[in-house]
């Protein structure tokens, strides 16, 4: 007897279905960070603020810390007006060039004259570019003794409290690092074998806690993490999209589904 064609359909549909789940192949994997940022502060200070905590998560901008500003501002305020100054200075050379000109061609002064007036009010302006440079650099060493989060993150480490005298030279450990919100790698332990059959794109699953979070192959390990009897091992990452409120850790064990 014949099948109904719906049901020849059904059974292929099966078939293709049971085919491609042969084909995958599931991993014990890890999570990491897809990717953090470690701050440090560019300038000597004593830190004031530290409103953040470890775990804490912040919006790009955020203030993360800041060091004691008044410093920063009067030499900001000093260069100001220093800026002023070369102002009112490149002006009274640019008058008095314009009139040795006028003097000039009147035949009332010499060459040289001329030629220090316009010395006068070259030199003038260069102080004036000077002083315009030393005001921007001081505008961004105020505007660096205030560490604002970079992106949407988590806070994954933080190595500051107030009242800390902080030496630019001396930072060997971040006074804060963060990661970003809803992106994470799971990463797995692959031979070269394995390794082989993938490309950077290619899509995958991550399965947590019975979960499943489509993702797609981010990179491939190109130096061994070690060397067993059967061969070299490789890191193989997947980086998949959760919700920000989701609390999801490194070093998590998950499942990961590869074609």
């Amino acid at each position: 007897m014949n099948k109904p064609f719906y049901l020849i359909r059904l059974t292929a549909f099966a078939l293709l279905f049971i085919t491609s789940q042969a084909y995958a192949q599931s991993f014990n994997a890890r999570l990491e960070w897809a990717h953090t940022v470690e701050l440090r502060l560019l300038d000597n200070g004593i830190l004031q603020k530290v409103p953040v905590k470890l775990g804490q998560h912040v919006k790009k901008g955020d203030i993360l810390v800041s060091i004691d500003p008044r410093e920063f501002k009067a030499k900001l305020e000093k260069t100001k007006a220093e800026t002023a100054l070369a102002q009112l200075a490149l002006e009274d050379s640019k008058d008095e060039l314009e009139r040795a000109k006028e003097l000039y061609e009147r035949g009332l002064i010499a060459d040289e004259e001329l030629k220090d007036a316009k010395l006068k009010h070259a030199a003038a302006n260069a102080e004036l570019e000077a002083r315009q440079a030393s005001y921007t650099l001081a505008k961004i060493a105020l505007e660096r003794t205030v560490l604002r989060a970079p992106f949407n993150g988590i806070i994954i480490e933080k190595n500051a409290w107030p009242g800390d005298i902080v030496y630019k030279t001396l930072q060997s450990r971040p006074l804060i690092a963060i990661a970003p919100n809803g992106s994470m790698l799971a990463r797995v332990l692959v031979n070269a074998d394995t390794l082989r059959k993938y490309k950077p794109g290619q899509a995958a699953k991550v399965l947590i806690r019975g979960k499943t979070y489509p993702g797609k192959i981010y990179s491939l390990g190109v130096e061994a993490v070690r060397i067993d009897p059967a061969g070299a091992i490789y890191e193989l990452d997947i980086i998949f999209n959760h919700r920000a409120n989701e609390i999801l850790r490194p070093s998590q064990t998950v499942k990961v589904i590869l074609p």
